[in-house]
């Protein structure tokens, strides 16, 4: 029989669960499907922001390849460059029945029905809370399991839930957008985890009992979903993947390239393939690597014009699949270019405006909750280039760049391999951000910074 997709996606969740160690959020359903998953502890989506990541995810293509450099609803309007390059339409022209419900954020913001066209899906209904979005996937799979029994073909079904994103409430204070919604309760039954790069105090602790609430609202929708998938008899011939786009929506996470805003759960349940079942994978892995993954899981033939690599051959057969995660943001509310590369130890960012420190939300409306690093009255500007050692540093606090203490040798070899990394990816992918600009000295610095760092390699090069 051929096998059933059904990806399970949510706003900003970073690795929030408690498969991922978090104690004190109740998410019961996400870490019943991680028991029988294959857990990746180290994926990262390719931006930490909601468009780019999820076009990347959904294509297998950098934000750079596709087109997809900012978001996508008005007044942004950015687009897939070739919608025929999504999953759905993908699977749809090797005979799935597609479906979409839910968050569609990936392409241009219209119509169901002109979504549904252009990206291949047989029925798009986009919107809804945690209630409408699982209340309508599960009327997804029923007539899936219908369909089936007539005809035969596999479904792709895409489900994405709006929690844990921020959503007003009018239990908020004047000028917060919280994660409360009209329907969430602040959870703090387990207690409060305050993330490291977060300061811990009360408005913090405010801000974490509402996220809490939220992930749970939104595990509880995934565990009906999962629940009538197995009602139904589908889930021994179904892949199900559960993911978020990126980070947690709370300062130095969302919308930065630290960890925090990139590193997000990725859990992958294959029925029938044992070595998938019940693992948790230290791997460095990319969302790009989604798309080629499921197509090597149902048997289809590699799929043209990706990026990303299967992942079964580092499943079943013990083959790294790659040696860097790379990352970028271009636009978010404002241009904010910066480019990111990430290996087991290190991560190099490079930052190409004078933007402030950190572009996250906590710049879109009053925030109660601060950078655990923010040492003065102002948040400043960004460096031009950052180096961490996150071996020492996981939470990159101690930006070692430029650092003449730090300035040993393996440091700047370490700096120098990264360099090279980060241009190669960037012409690799045709990133806009080699042309010249002219007036901006800062894009002018920051290549210079990346270039005079990969020439140190050049005398090793054969």
């Amino acid at each position: 029989m051929a096998r059933n997709i059904l990806i399970i996606h949510c706003h900003d969740l970073g690795r929030f669960l408690g498969a991922y160690g978090v104690e004190t959020v109740s998410t019961p359903h996400l870490d019943a499907l991680a028991a029988e998953s294959t857990v990746f502890e180290h994926a990262f989506s390719t931006a930490p922001h909601c468009s780019p990541a999820r076009a990347s995810l959904f294509t297998g293509s950098y934000p750079q390849q596709n087109g997809v450099l900012g978001l996508t609803h008005e007044p942004f309007g950015w687009d897939l460059r070739d919608p025929s390059t999504h999953l759905a339409h993908r699977l749809r022209g090797a005979g799935y029945r597609t479906e979409l419900v839910g968050v569609h954020h990936e392409s241009k913001v219209l119509a169901d029905d002109e979504v549904a066209a252009r990206l291949g899906f047989d029925r798009v209904r986009t919107g809804g809370d945690r209630d409408v979005v699982a209340r309508r996937a599960i009327e997804a799979l029923d007539r899936a399991a219908e369909a089936a029994d007539e005809a035969g073909a596999p479904f792709y079904l895409q489900v994405g839930f709006n929690e844990p994103h921020r959503s007003p409430s009018d239990r908020d204070p004047l000028g917060v957008m919280g994660f409360l919604g009209e329907h969430v309760e602040p959870d703090a039954s387990r207690g409060i985890t305050v993330p490291a790069h977060l300061r811990d105090d009360e408005g913090a602790r405010t801000e974490m009992a509402e996220l809490q609430g939220a992930v749970r609202a939104m595990d509880e929708g995934v565990g009906r979903v999962l629940a009538r998938l197995s009602e139904l008899g589908l889930d021994e011939h179904t892949v199900v993947v559960f993911t978020t786009d990126h980070g947690l929506a709370l300062p130095r996470a969302k919308c930065t390239l630290y960890d925090a805003g990139t590193g997000v759960a990725l859990l992958i349940r294959t029925p029938d393939r044992r070595e998938w079942r019940s693992r948790r994978v230290n791997e460095l892995v990319s969302h790009v690597d989604v798309v080629p993954t499921l197509f090597e899981l149902v048997d289809l033939p590699a799929p043209d014009g990706v990026a990303g690599r299967s992942l079964v051959p580092l499943i079943e057969q013990g083959v790294p699949a790659r040696e860097h995660a790379f990352g970028q943001l271009t636009y978010h509310t404002y241009y904010d270019p910066k480019r990111s590369v990430r290996s087991a130890t290190h991560k190099l960012i490079v930052n190409f405006s004078n933007a402030p420190r950190a572009m996250d939300p906590t710049q879109s409306w009053v925030h109660r909750s601060l950078p655990a690093d923010l040492a003065g009255p102002t948040i400043g500007t960004s460096p031009t280039v950052e180096l961490y050692d996150l071996r020492t540093d996981p939470h990159e606090t101690s930006n070692l760049a430029g650092d003449d203490r730090n300035g040993d040798e393996d440091r700047r070899a370490t700096f120098a391999a990264l360099a090279a990394a980060l241009l190669d990816w960037m012409r690799e992918t045709g990133d806009p951000l080699l042309a010249p600009q002219p007036g901006h000295r800062r894009h002018r610095q920051a290549l210079a910074a990346l270039e005079e760092a990969a020439r140190l390699l050049e005398p090793a090069l054969p």
